[in-house]
């Protein structure tokens, strides 16, 4: 059935000069393509053009353009709102023809090829495996390529330039030649010690994944900021993209890192550090920054070498303001353990700090300026893994299969995770506030009174024009344009991880 060009070019003269975004439609009423426009009429317009077709030079676009018989369309208040309502309704119809935003190909995967005895770790630009592992998209080669060459002198996992060979008694060499002695780890490996490495790695994969996504997610925001919003499309195709890989591979990468009986690496992790009994109660802390303006810390409890959520707690900094790993550390440890001592609750059999002499010495000034007794003491230095002792005793670097360090390893890199994503919950609540910025008519001591008497996002969208009325400084005409506002805008904010509790 041919498409009615006339009826189409009048539904566009109503469209009006305001951003917001269209859908394109075929004869059946799919969605075709999803795009944004800082004026709907002018960008809608030049799909009904005469000349538009010859200008075209992907076969692709031409074709749609010849399917299109309708379109709809919705009118936002400005660009930014309009970037991200077009992810949203990407993310909802998988529009055939927004091939940027549903294939990841412009980007490098992390492959890890789990079905086989000796795992790769390779960069790939196209899914071929179902039973292969995944991370990515990443929009940043370098980093990519820089990440991959120190995961593997950290853990001792095979790149693509691999080549092992079987030895008779069923064991693996892994190189042949200088790598061996360069990378630092035991190249005679057996294919359960090889694959607690990859196990390693890929947590800590996932972890720098999630830490990716948060700049990102950053940098969208400044882009968008700035009315670059080609870039801040771009940044948040690659965001939806990452987000779907990260669900993706969550099932794969489960902690514990180390086999499912984590007794022997207990035991192992006892005699590492000559504790007199079995580390059957560990917790581990993590200092963050949060865009370079303040501190979070996160602290993660494991029994029986197992994580055990529901003592899960993380911290806001208080005692000062500003980036003081030392000072941070000494604040959240006393707190943590302060409060189990009025509580008249058992310290852990060890505390893992994260972090080198300094967050180890600051960790233990908060035990003894409370006159509080230390359980075992040490932390992991990321740079080399290198464990460090509270009491003096020359620090400690194990190999890099050993089931200890692996242990250690695997509760630094969840602390790091859940101080992640504890950063990433309060970046989206501080960017998401920012929305009342788009409404015009509101100053900066109306916002404040806003935000003060509604508290969250999902307040002040919930509330009637009676409520905003009730906000010294909204009348009914400001309160009535706002209501619309709010209910137009596609922004929600997240509820929160039901990990654990403040602290």
């Amino acid at each position: 059935m041919p498409r009615d060009t006339a009826k189409l070019k009048e539904k566009v003269r109503t469209l009006p000069h305001d951003p917001g975004v269209y859908l394109m439609k075929d004869r059946l009423g799919s969605v075709l393509y999803v795009g944004k426009a800082k004026d709907l009429k002018k960008r809608v317009s030049t799909y009904f053009q005469a000349s538009r077709k010859k200008m075209v030079q992907q076969p692709k676009v031409r074709a749609m353009l010849d399917l299109i018989h309708d379109f709809d369309y919705l009118v936002v208040k400005s660009e930014s709102e309009a970037l991200l309502l077009e992810g949203k309704l990407i993310k909802e119809w998988k529009p055939r023809y927004n091939t940027d935003f549903t294939d990841d190909k412009r980007f490098l995967l992390v492959r890890v090829d789990v079905e086989n005895p000796l795992p790769r770790f390779r960069l790939v630009r196209f899914r071929q495996s179902e039973v292969s592992l995944y991370f990515g998209p990443f929009a940043h080669s370098g980093l990519l390529r820089r990440t991959l060459g120190e995961l593997r002198v950290k853990y001792g996992i095979l790149l693509s330039d691999g080549n092992p060979t079987r030895l008779p008694d069923g064991s693996w060499r892994l190189y042949d030649d200088a790598r061996a002695e360069i990378y630092g780890h035991t190249n005679t490996v057996t294919t359960t010690d090889y694959q607690e490495r990859v196990r390693a790695a890929c947590v800590f994969l996932e972890g720098k994944s999630r830490e990716w996504l948060a700049e990102l997610q950053e940098e969208m925001v400044a882009a968008a900021a700035d009315r670059r919003f080609e870039k801040a499309a771009e940044l948040r195709d690659i965001i939806f993209a990452l987000k779907g890989t990260i669900s993706r591979t969550r099932k794969f990468v489960r902690a514990p890192a180390v086999n499912n009986d984590p007794l022997p690496a207990l035991q192992s992790l006892q005699a590492a550090l000559d504790m007199r009994t079995l580390p059957a109660r560990m917790e581990c802390f993590d200092i963050s920054h949060i865009s370079g303006t303040y501190c979070v810390a996160s602290m993660v409890h494991f029994a029986e070498g197992r994580p055990d959520k529901a003592q899960y707690r993380r911290y806001k900094i208080k005692s000062f303001i500003g980036n003081d790993d030392f000072r941070a550390m000494e604040e959240v440890v006393g707190r943590r353990y302060r409060r189990l001592q009025e509580e008249g609750q058992p310290f852990p059999d060890l505390v893992v700090i994260d972090g080198g002499a300094g967050q180890v010495g600051a960790a233990l000034r908060a035990f003894l300026g409370q006159g509080l007794e230390p359980p075992a003491l040490v932390g992991l230095a990321k740079r080399e893994e290198t464990i460090i002792f509270s009491d003096g005793r020359p620090s400690l670097k194990l190999p890099g299969h050993h089931p200890a360090r692996l242990l250690l390893q695997q509760i630094r890199d969840e602390a790091h995770r859940f101080a992640n994503t504890f950063n990433a919950e309060l970046r989206s609540r501080r960017l998401k506030e920012t929305i009342l910025h788009d409404f015009e008519g509101l100053g900066d001591v109306r916002r404040r009174a806003l935000w003060a008497h509604f508290k969250t996002l999902d307040c002040l969208k919930a509330a009637s024009m009676e409520d905003l009325q009730a906000v010294e400084g909204i009348g009914p005409k400001l309160a009535g344009n706002l209501h619309a506002f709010l209910q137009s805008t596609s922004v929600r904010v997240s509820k929160g991880s039901p990990e654990a509790p403040g602290d």
